[in-house]
């Protein structure tokens, strides 16, 4: 399912094609940070009651595994149960 016509479609491939690398990186970089701002208040809506600390190692969890999470919480000293 695409909600962007054809022509407008072309028209962003044409965009990107003419941006720069630094442009191109910019824009991977906004989308990535839009995405895990998303994902990180997500967490926190299921989880009400957790810290951000406690939301962001979630979501380390989520995208990186257990045993890194596990590290991470070794590291700043927050057991695996907040």
């Amino acid at each position: 399912m695409n909600d962007t016509s054809l022509k407008a479609e072309q028209v962003q491939i044409n965009l990107l094609r003419a941006a720069g690398v630094a442009r191109r990186v910019e824009l991977v970089r906004s989308v990535s940070g839009s995405v895990i701002d998303m994902s990180r208040r997500a967490i926190a809506r299921c989880h009400p009651d957790w810290s951000e600390v406690e939301v962001k190692v979630e979501f380390v969890k989520l995208n990186y595994g257990e045993a890194i999470a596990d590290r991470v919480r070794q590291r700043i000293g927050l057991n695996a149960y907040g």
